[in-house]
Formats: structure tokens, sequence, C-alpha cells
């Protein structure tokens, strides 16, 4: 075979080798950043916080629709 063409297939090989190793180590670093970061708990946290409140609002609209529905009653008697 041709010296040129070795060299060629060696350089892609070379090229695209240092693409990927450049490429898995992009990725392992942006998942050790988001692993890391504030925000995930931060979002949870808030999830936790909503719910809690959506709740309460709940629970306040079944308790003050209870007491209207006693009051009507005893107005009615």
């Amino acid at each position: 075979m041709n010296a040129a063409l070795i060299h060629d297939k060696v350089f892609i090989k070379t090229f695209w080798e240092k693409r990927i190793t450049n490429h898995s180590q992009m990725t392992e670093d942006e998942e050790l950043r988001m692993k890391n970061s504030a925000l995930t708990k931060l979002r949870d946290e808030w999830l936790i916080r909503l719910e809690c409140q959506r709740k309460n609002i709940k629970n306040f609209n079944n308790r003050h629709a209870t007491m209207s529905t006693e009051v009507k009653q005893t107005d009615q008697e």
C-alpha cells in the first residue's frame, strides 16, 4: 500500500479518536456539573413547598365549603 494512504488512514483514525475522547470527557464533565448543581435540590424543595401550599389551599377551601354548608343548614332550621 502507498505510504501516503497509510499515513492518511492513521491521521484520520487518530483525529477521530481524539474527537471521541474529547467528547466523552466533555460529557462526563457536564454530567458531574449537573450532579453537583444546587439547581436540582432547589427545584425539589420548591416542588415540595408548592405541593404543601396546594394542599393547604385545598384544605382551606374544603373547610370553608363545609362551614358554608353548616351555616346554610343552621339558617334553614
